[in-house]
C-alpha cells in the first residue's frame, strides 16, 4: 500500500463497502420521512394507488453515499475497479446475510431470552429472528437490484464521459446515479413483493415511484459533494497522478 492510488482505492472501496453492508442490515427499518422531519405528511396518488407517502426503508439513507463512492471510484479507476468493489459487495453481503441465518439457528442462553424493560417484557431471540430475519425474496431483491444497478451506473457514467470529456462532473455522475437509482427502486420491489409476494403491479409501480421521487431529490442535493471529494482527491494525488488514473479510467 505504498503508491497514492492504492491507498485511494482501498479508502475508497472500503468506505463503498461499509456502506452498502450497513444500508443492507438498517433496511429493515421503515421510517417515515414527514414525521422525522416534522412535517405534514405527503398524500400521493399514483397509478390509482391513494394515500402514499415518504414510508422508507432506513437504508435509503446510506445508499446515495454507495452511490457517490461508485462514481468517484468510476473517476478514478474505471469500470473495472467499480466491477470489482460491486462483486466484492455482493459477495460479503451474502456471506453476512448466511452468517446472521447461521446464528438464528442457535439455542438462545436462557438468561437472554426475555429482557425487562420500561416498555414491558421483550422476548430477544424472537426480535433478533423478526429483525435480522429477512425474506429470501427481498434479500435476492436487494442483491440483484444492486448489482444492476452498479453497472447501469457505471455505463451510463462512461457513456457521458465520453461525450463530454473531463468537464461536467454532474452531469456523468448525477445522471448516472438518477438512472441507476430508477432501475434499483423498481427491481427490488418487483422481484420481492411482486415475485416473491404477490403484489399487485400497479402498488410496486406506485411505491417505486415515491422511492425514486426521494432518491432522486438527494442525488441532486448532494452533487456538492461529488466537486468536494474530487477536489480533496486530486489535491491528494497531484495533478499529474489525478490526471494520470482519469486517463486510464476512461481508456479502460
Amino acid at each position: 500500500m505504498k503508491s497514492k492510488e492504492n491507498r485511494l482505492f482501498f479508502i475508497l472501496g472500503a468506505f463503498f463497502v461499509a456502506n452498502a453492508l450497513l444500508a443492507e442490515f438498517i433496511g429493515v427499518k421503515i421510517f417515515s420521512l414527514e414525521k422525522t422531519l416534522g412535517i405534514k405528511q405527503f398524500n400521493f396518488n399514483f397509478f390509482g394507488v391513494e394515500n402514499l407517502s415518504f414510508n422508507l426503508t432506513a437504508g435509503v439513507l446510506l445508499w446515495p453515499v454507495v452511490f457517490i463512492m461508485t462514481d468517484i471510484i468510476n473517476e478514478y479507476f474505471g469500470r473495472k475497479g467499480v466491477r470489482f468493489m460491486s462483486f466484492s459487495a455482493a459477495g460479503l453481503i451474502s456471506y453476512a446475510y448466511f452468517m446472521i441465518y447461521f446464528s438464528m439457528g442457535l439455542k438462545p442462553a436462557d438468561f437472554w431470552i426475555v429482557r425487562e424493560t420500561p416498555l414491558g417484557s421483550i422476548n430477544m431471540d424472537l426480535a433478533f429472528n423478526v429483525i435480522f430475519g429477512q425474506g429470501l425474496w427481498i434479500i435476492v431483491g436487494s442483491l440483484v437490484a444492486f448489482l444492476i444497478g452498479q453497472l447501469v451506473d457505471v455505463t451510463v457514467f462512461h457513456l457521458v464521459k465520453s461525450k463530454t470529456g473531463s468537464s461536467k462532473i454532474w452531469l456523468r455522475a448525477t445522471g448516472s446515479t438518477l438512472v441507476s437509482q430508477f432501475i434499483d427502486s423498481f427491481v427490488v420491489l418487483f422481484i420481492a413483493f411482486y415475485i416473491g409476494a404477490g403484489w399487485d403491479l400497479k402498488l410496486v409501480f406506485a411505491i417505486g415511484l415515491v422511492n425514486y421521487i426521494y432518491k432522486f431529490i438527494i442525488a441532486v442535493l448532494l452533487t456538492p459533494i461529488l466537486y468536494i471529494l474530487h477536489y480533496l482527491i486530486d489535491v491528494y494525488l497531484g495533478k499529474e497522478l489525478s490526471e494520470k488514473l482519469q486517463l486510464e479510467a476512461t481508456q479502460k
